[in-house]
């Protein structure tokens, strides 16, 4: 099969699989804790629990995080960074009084969330950037693309030669 010249060649992804193991590990720690763990419900599930979602990507040599936070205020924002490990987290509010309404239809799901990711060695964790527009959080890693993954050669111990 011939490459086809207008198609782009894909390059090296490191977050390709990338499962937010942390953020999932966090959050049924959060709900096993809620519940205390009698397995009873109660607790928010997976389905209806609330993560927002992001895009990763990579301008030239700089790693970017775009998470969508709409109806999410700044200040119930936290990004933090500690051990290479970069974690939004936060809590979306209901403006409404549960209360008080009557709902017919309640897709929105609010509460705490987290997400977390490993950052590629040698990031400077200094030189992260943080700004929100229009309810998407932009974050921007200088220098967290430009690590390349290195090639690890296998040796064939069954090779007589």
């Amino acid at each position: 099969m011939a490459d086809n010249p207008k198609v782009p060649k894909s390059k090296h992804n490191p977050f390709r699989g990338f499962l937010d193991v942390m953020s999932e590990m966090n959050r049924a720690q959060e709900e096993w804790m809620t519940r205390g763990h009698s397995g009873s419900g109660g607790g928010r599930s997976h389905a209806a629990a609330y993560v927002p979602p992001a895009d990763i990507y990579a301008i030239h040599n700089d790693l970017y995080v775009r998470c969508e936070l709409a109806g999410v205020r700044r200040e119930d924002v936290s990004v933090t960074v500690a051990s290479n490990v970069l974690t939004i987290s936060g809590e979306r509010h209901s403006e409404l009084n549960d209360d008080e309404v009557l709902y017919y239809t309640r897709e929105r799901v609010y509460g705490a969330f987290r997400r977390s990711m490993i950052l590629p060695d040698g990031v400077d964790q200094s030189d992260i950037t943080a700004s929100v527009r229009n309810g998407l959080l932009e974050l921007r890693v200088a220098g967290g693309a430009a690590t390349k993954p290195q090639s690890i050669e296998i040796v064939d111990e069954n090779d007589d030669t």
